[in-house]
């Protein structure tokens, strides 16, 4: 049995072990390979000889697929999964299967820590001291930034899986009321600190806005002039679901206008971030290079679910299937 994996430096820049999958049969990881299709040769004479593939984001198309008839298996690094023509594995029998829930908290955690990014400019203040703006002052302290209180700001979250759920939880905890915009309305969730109610309700009550759906063709850039237009003034925005939500331009102008008064993503339309995105130039954004999942420990549960994924196929019971 031989694996190769495409690009495995992202997952394991060397702080976890291969040595799962490497129990498993025939291991050969390559730190990366091309993200593009520009890099199709590459791909095949990598994976040429492979049984099992697993891939992050370097793309496995059906020409790519014509061209290895040998692979019999594909597991992909993440939850996504769109790099992967899931039809074209589909009609030559070879299952796909994907890391479902392995960084629900981690995404939580790093959505607060955004958020709190933007309220108490930890990271501004800090380097301040270490200037010697402290050092310097004729006061007893001094703030750069107003700081906002949390407690009894409304947090509006678009998107109630374990990850929203996660957030909002620890949102409440820090005194916050939510309202909650979600394909499902769960009646159980609802509280007297917890409403579902529809989108533009969510994007004119809320004082904070937490991205945390999928990526769809009826959602991609609901983030935009219009639906900011309907915000309150003063709005933060948190996106750490998927870059494609947000129209970055719009994002832009708004901040610059001060329509939004700040946004914190750790995705974007376009990654890695190209030097022209006018979010990089934009007033009161923070920017993180798509980090919320990367925790040690989320990447190895990551891991091992990869390992696990593995051995149910060759076992014969194949398990988080994307292409049934």
């Amino acid at each position: 049995m031989d694996i190769v994996v495409l690009d495995g430096y992202t997952l394991n820049p060397g702080d976890i072990s291969w040595d799962g999958l490497a129990s498993l049969g025939n291991l050969k990881v390559y730190d990366r390979t091309a993200y593009d299709i520009s890099g199709a040769n590459l791909i095949v004479e990598r994976a040429k000889d492979a049984d099992v593939v697993f891939t992050n984001k370097t793309p496995i198309t059906r020409e790519i697929l014509a061209r290895l008839p040998k692979l019999k298996f594909i597991g992909v690094l993440a939850t996504g999964y769109n790099v992967v023509d899931l039809e074209a594995a589909r009609e030559r029998g070879i299952p796909v299967s994907n890391i479902p829930a392995y960084g629900t908290d981690a995404v939580a955690q790093m959505t607060i820590a955004l958020l709190l990014e933007m309220c108490n400019h930890v990271g501004i203040h800090s380097e301040s001291v270490f200037k010697g703006q402290w050092t310097n002052n004729e006061d007893f302290c001094y703030w750069n930034k107003s700081l906002i209180e949390l407690a009894g700001k409304t947090m509006g979250i678009v998107g109630f899986g374990q990850i929203g759920q996660a957030t909002a939880n620890i949102a409440l905890a820090l005194g916050m009321d939510i309202l909650v915009n979600s394909r499902s309305k769960m009646k159980e969730l609802e509280g007297e600190r917890v409403r579902f109610v529809d989108l533009e309700t969510l994007f004119k009550d809320s004082d904070v806005i937490s991205l945390h759906c999928p990526l769809t063709e009826t959602n991609k850039g609901m983030i935009n002039k219009g639906s900011i237009s309907k915000m309150r003034d003063g709005v933060m925005i948190i996106n750490t679901a998927r870059g494609g939500l947000v129209v970055d331009e719009d994002l832009a102008d708004a901040l610059n206008r001060g329509k939004v008064a700040g946004a914190a993503l750790d995705v974007v339309s376009q990654e890695p971030i190209p030097a022209d995105n006018p979010l990089l130039k934009a007033k009161n954004c923070i920017i993180t290079p798509h980090i919320a999942w990367a925790p040690v420990e989320a990447r190895q549960r990551l891991m091992d679910i990869a390992v696990d994924n593995l051995r149910k196929f060759l076992e014969g019971n194949p398990i988080n299937v994307v292409n049934k």
